[in-house]
């Protein structure tokens, strides 16, 4: 009897849509973020925090954006989280300083906590094991296709209009997707569970004051003063969480599938790979724009080998699956991804695009192979009736591995290039490449050591991600296993489709 969702390819649609949304925006506001901080007059701290703002409420919101998908509706939350991301976009247009910025952010990262769990919950629960290996092929081909897309896009509108216009090309897409929910999607939810308002408050603030501290880090130090503070509460809030969600009878996460091998695995290697992405699209922006005189259309089309070799591995990915299981998948994909790091440490002021072109074909092609096979395995083992919060739980955990790679690698970087500096240099060129050209003018010796300065200290920071991502492959190679996980129930039994 056929218990599948006759409307499952199309919800699939909407789920596509809802990632778009995220996709272009990240990867077009990287492209933005040289001539965006020229504008504003922004630091090179402004620019961080335009990025990690979002990453800030991002992560402290996914917990409990989940769990309230799971009790009052996937498809409604992730509708409202659209609509507001929507908003903020449109209200990011009108920005004329880096605090308003950062504001609009913000509320882009409220956004998109309450669509980012949705969208694979809804997926394991409309989808069954036979066909979400499929299913999740396509909806990681069209993030991809998203970021083939978005830096050149967003590179046109800077070179035609202004930096403001990144954020429009936000608008239509959550309206097309919104649309598109009310008309094809049903609503989805799990079981009524006793809501669980102190593991809301515990994860949000734990969260939120870890990602505060990793942030603050290259300014403040990690124990210095109010850091020292942050971290305390980072600290207390967490473990408290863990305690009070293993004695309440009504926890809102499921700590427990920690005790899965593929979720723990997949999880925490995964996390690995985000510290080693975290700084790769700023960092690798400001090399071709600073470095290679790139324009923003020029630098957004450097990352299509990217994106290409990405959609190839995904493609590999799902068809290897079967064969070969998750493990081995995530396993190559990972030792490919680090010695594309690899390469990427051996750039220098006058390499060209040549090697950084290679490096980024081989980053996509292991990204490609190995992050759907993790995502694939961990969520497998996530019964249906937690999808939203167990989702959560995962993407907690890789935001917070991509909020600790921004905050160690801009560190780095920006230590590194401070070192690196002539000490007889002008005091605003040794704090980042962008304000070392800046002050430059006709000074070519100077312009010469900001460039080696910057790629000396780039080579540091690829140097780390390279490790990072090999001790990811390692704990995937300990941890995960190519177990099979059980079928699901029918629909009508879990109870999970609602209209």
């Amino acid at each position: 009897m056929e218990t599948r969702n006759p409307r499952r390819w199309w919800i699939l649609i909407v789920l596509c849509l809802s990632t778009l949304v995220l996709v272009v925006d990240s990867m077009a506001l990287t492209v933005a973020v040289p001539s965006m901080t020229a504008d504003l007059g922004a630091s090179a701290q402004d620019a961080q925090w335009i990025l990690d703002s979002y990453i800030l409420v991002l992560a402290g919101l996914l917990l409990t954006a989940g769990s309230l998908g799971d009790r009052f509706g996937r498809r409604k939350v992730m509708v409202i989280g659209l609509l507001l991301f929507g908003v903020a976009s449109l209200a990011a247009t009108y920005c004329t300083t880096p605090g308003e910025v950062i504001a609009a952010r913000t509320a882009m990262g409220v956004g998109g906590a309450l669509i980012m769990p949705s969208t694979l919950s809804i997926l394991i629960t409309v989808f069954d094991e036979e066909e979400r290996g499929r299913a999740m092929a396509a909806w990681g081909a069209v993030s991809m296709l998203g970021l083939v897309g978005s830096p050149v896009l967003g590179g046109v509108l800077i070179d035609h209009f202004t930096w403001h216009s990144i954020f429009f090309i936000n608008v239509p897409v959550v309206v097309l997707a919104v649309l598109a929910a009310f008309t094809l999607m049903p609503e989805s939810k799990g079981p009524w569970q006793k809501p669980d308002p102190l593991g809301a408050v515990l994860s949000a603030a734990g969260m939120t004051a870890l990602i505060w501290w990793i942030i603050e880090i290259p300014q403040h130090g990690a124990f210095d003063g109010r850091s020292a503070v942050t971290l305390g509460v980072a600290v207390v809030a967490l473990a408290g969480f863990v305690v009070w969600e293993n004695v309440t009878p009504s926890p809102m996460v499921p700590l427990a599938l920690f005790k899965h091998r593929n979720f723990s695995g997949g999880s925490l290697s995964l996390t690995l790979v985000q510290i080693g992405n975290g700084g790769l699209l700023l960092v690798l922006t400001q090399y071709l724009q600073f470095v290679l005189g790139y324009s923003p259309v020029k630098a957004g089309l450097a990352f299509v080998p990217l994106a290409i070799a990405a959609l190839i591995g995904n493609g590999a990915g799902a068809g290897l699956a079967a064969k070969v299981g998750h493990r081995l998948l995530v396993l190559t994909g990972m030792v490919v991804m680090a010695a594309a790091f690899g390469l990427l440490a051996t750039v220098s002021a006058t390499t060209g695009f040549t090697v950084p072109a290679v490096a980024l074909g081989l980053l996509g092609l292991g990204a490609g192979l190995a992050m759907p096979a993790a995502i694939g395995a961990l969520m497998g083992t996530i019964p249906q009736d937690k999808a939203g919060v167990g989702s959560a739980l995962n993407d907690t955990i890789q935001q917070a591995g991509t909020a600790l790679g921004i905050a160690i690698l801009g560190s780095l970087l920006t230590s590194g290039f401070t070192r690196q500096m002539p000490a007889d240099a002008p005091e605003a060129a040794k704090h980042s490449i962008g304000g070392a050209l800046e002050v430059a003018g006709g000074d070519g010796g100077l312009v010469r050591a900001a460039r080696d300065a910057f790629t000396t200290s780039m080579s540091t920071t690829f140097t780390i991600s390279a490790i990072g991502v090999l001790a990811a492959a390692v704990l995937a190679a300990v941890l995960m296993r190519d177990v099979r996980p059980q079928p699901a129930a029918a629909p009508a039994e879990e109870g999970v489709l609602v209209g």
